[in-house]
């Protein structure tokens, strides 16, 4: 993976931060967008760079359409500084929590999870197509709820449900340019999204672990192996999966 360039959505912290120093770890120049936190995001600089790698940060709401062209354009400008017109692997990992019964859901709720969730990653994705090398990668995250149905998710888990059916589309429309798609579902992961519930609340913790064949909750250092797996060449015939990350939850 040594000289390779990843854009992350939502790097600057939980698993998209992981994600990031674990792919810098591995030799990969790393480009990441944050929304709400500039100090995360400048930490995760000084962290990459101390790496050896270079990065870059872009602040950017995924569910915010209108700002794709400018962002697009910032990361071509990044790229043309660093000596490349294009980068290698694409994780869409930004995201958002909601948890509202269905019949209590809005139609600004259903945006608000939507926008970020399923129009982001598809117009992002389509803008960042002509800067993708042929041979690249795409990983969208998606989530376990979109198999396990749990009261006050559901929107949250019909967006991820969307995305794991456009990645199977991408798979096979850029498949003549050689980039693979794939799906990464998490199942609930301690970080702080979410208000932190999953690693805060001893109870959600509890919950959690009681229905995950492993006996606990997930932790971020659980999924980045695989992500960067379906980023390597190693997996290059691994195309339009869904991979569940989860430790058996709800089997």
């Amino acid at each position: 993976m040594t000289d390779k360039i990843a854009i992350i959505t939502g790097g600057s912290r939980g698993l998209g931060r992981n994600t990031a120093l674990n792919l810098a770890r591995r030799g990969v120049d790393i480009l990441f967008t944050w929304r709400a936190n500039q100090k995360e995001a400048e930490s995760l600089i000084r962290e990459v760079q101390a790496m050896g790698r270079k990065a870059a940060a872009f602040r950017l709401d995924t569910g915010d359409t209108r700002a794709f062209d400018g962002f697009v354009s910032e990361v071509r400008k990044t790229l043309e500084s660093w000596g490349r017109d294009r980068f290698d692997y694409l994780v869409n990992n930004a995201g958002n929590s909601q948890h509202i019964n269905f019949d209590k859901v809005t139609e600004a709720d259903f945006d608000a999870v939507v926008n970020v969730h399923f129009k982001g990653v598809y117009f992002l994705t389509q803008k960042l197509l002509p800067l993708i090398n042929d041979g690249g990668r795409i990983v969208n995250l998606s989530s376990g709820l979109a198999r396990v149905s749990l009261p006050g998710s559901s929107v949250y888990g019909a967006a991820k449900g969307a995305v794991e059916v456009l990645t199977r589309y991408l798979a096979k429309e850029l498949g003549p340019r050689g980039i693979t798609a794939n799906v990464v579902a998490p199942g609930a992961i301690q970080t702080d999204f979410s208000g932190g519930m999953v690693r805060d609340n001893p109870t959600v913790n509890k919950m959690v672990a009681d229905m995950t064949a492993l006996g606990r909750a997930g932790a971020p250092d659980d999924i980045r192996p695989m992500i960067a797996a379906l980023l390597s060449d190693e997996n290059r015939w691994v195309n339009g999966q869904r991979i569940e990350v989860s430790g058996g939850m709800a089997l």
